[in-house]
């Protein structure tokens, strides 16, 4: 009886082999529904109907582009983490996904629930300073910030958005004092720095190079490991602070029950699709540099910024009401 426990695994871990096969053989057997969590409009739901129609080339099944915004994107991240666990829902989301659930309660589980199939893009934002305040370089804010540690503040596009956590985060590699000031989105932030209300805004390239392009603000340093092309002379977080930066990247999940070979399947097709030439100059033009990272490093991405964004925001007890 003993000796036919073993084989009574083996064929069990065979039978369940089968099945995830052939759950990636006749993967997708319907239509997919991909969810943005942000409203309809913007760079999101524009990133996502470019993969959608990418990706319908090769599936043969209809992708619907659903934008489910809500409860700082929690609606639509819930609607995926809930639904079937066959590949057939997934949601385009930021890397902000990892720092909201340790900032408010949220119905799911981010770790036990979800599961990262590619990172699409990365996406590189910006320290940029008002003119007013008469600094060109990092290392001239520095100065001024730790000879006035009070004088200067910084706009967001609200409590615990990247906004406002990229500044946390450069505050303490640098070593300053910025006082904080949330606004209902970036738009109202990004006024703020024009008209010399707020002095600093760490914001998406995308809203940034057209400033410094027409001379309204100052590039300082941008996030990533190397300068920008359209902007060579501005350093790098990781090199002015070595070990400090974190990338910020666009990336797909599912459901975490969801078989790996589907998920495997579906990272390769990601990857494909990203990386073809037509949607990397596309990418490009909204401000996004294609990436097609897959399952298994982009998980290792995911739990290492998981981390890192919870040391910054246990350390500033940064909450979302």
């Amino acid at each position: 009886m003993t000796r036919s426990v073993p084989k009574l695994f083996a064929s069990l871990a065979l039978a369940a082999t089968l099945v995830a096969a052939a759950a990636a053989a006749e993967f997708p057997s319907k239509p997919v529904r991909l969810v943005v969590p942000f409203a309809a409009g913007g760079t999101f739901e524009l990133e996502a109907r470019l993969i959608a129609a990418k990706l319908q080339e090769n599936w043969r099944q209809p992708i619907i582009v659903e934008a489910r915004p809500g409860a700082n994107t929690i609606l639509g991240v819930d609607y995926v983490a809930k639904s079937a666990p066959d590949g057939h829902t997934m949601v385009l989301h930021a890397s902000s996904i990892v720092a909201t659930p340790q900032m408010q309660r949220t119905p799911y589980d981010f770790l036990r629930d979800l599961r990262g199939v590619a990172q699409t893009a990365e996406v590189r934002y910006i320290l940029a300073a008002s003119q007013k305040i008469g600094v060109s370089t990092v290392d001239e804010l520095v100065a001024l910030a730790k000879k006035d540690p009070d004088r200067l503040n910084y706009g967001s596009s609200g409590n615990g958005t990247p906004l406002h956590l990229y500044v946390e985060l450069f505050k303490r590699a640098a070593g300053v004092n910025l006082t904080h000031v949330p606004y209902k989105g970036n738009g109202p932030a990004m006024q703020a720095l024009l008209a010399g209300d707020v002095h600093l805004v760490f914001d998406i390239s995308l809203s940034i190079i057209p400033l410094v392009k027409a001379g309204k603000v100052r590039p300082l340093m941008v996030t990533g490991s190397k300068p920008m092309d359209v902007l060579p002379q501005v350093p790098a977080f990781n090199a002015v602070y070595p070990g400090n930066g974190i990338d910020g990247w666009h990336g797909i999940f599912v459901p975490a029950a969801t078989p790996k070979a589907v998920i495997d399947q579906m990272a390769a097709d990601l990857r494909t699709a990203v990386l073809s030439p037509d949607l990397m100059k596309r990418f490009r033009e909204i401000g996004f540099e294609s990436t097609g990272v897959t399952s298994d490093r982009f998980g290792e991405i995911v739990r290492s910024d998981y981390e890192r964004w919870g040391q910054i925001i246990r350390a500033n007890n940064i909450r979302v009401d």
